[in-house]
């Protein structure tokens, strides 16, 4: 799934045109490398994202293309 796709489906953010601007500013890294919205996400990846000054950092556990609202944070594991 792509990468701006699974932040939306997850959502750690809410719309994936912001996801995608969000990695075309730079501000989403995964495993240590900035990502692009088309990156691949696959299961044990580590994305890290700037909102602002805080640092939001999460483990990937699940990548499915459609979650129900509750179910959405089971798909990572906050880090820090």
């Amino acid at each position: 799934m792509r990468l701006d796709k699974y932040l939306k489906v997850s959502r750690i953010i809410k719309r994936r045109t912001v996801a995608n601007e969000a990695c075309d500013a730079g501000r989403v890294i995964v495993n240590s490398k900035p990502a692009r919205a088309s990156y691949d996400v696959k299961i044990g990846d580590i994305i890290e994202i700037a909102f602002g000054t805080r640092m939001f950092k999460a483990e990937v556990l699940s990548v499915k293309e459609t979650v129900k609202k509750d179910d959405a944070s089971l798909l990572y594991k906050i880090i820090e």
